[in-house]
């Protein structure tokens, strides 16, 4: 059973906060959406 400690994942370039990988979305929990897949410099 997983006890819910992930490793941090990228930084929001607008805030710091640790984002989560969805599918090929990165989303921050303050500012959702912040990268997806058409976004190729990151």
């Amino acid at each position: 059973m997983d006890d819910g400690d992930e490793p941090p994942g990228r930084p929001c370039p607008l805030c710091g906060s640790s984002m989560t990988h969805r599918h090929c979305k990165y989303v921050c929990p303050t500012h959702g959406v912040v990268y997806d897949c058409s976004d190729t410099f990151y």
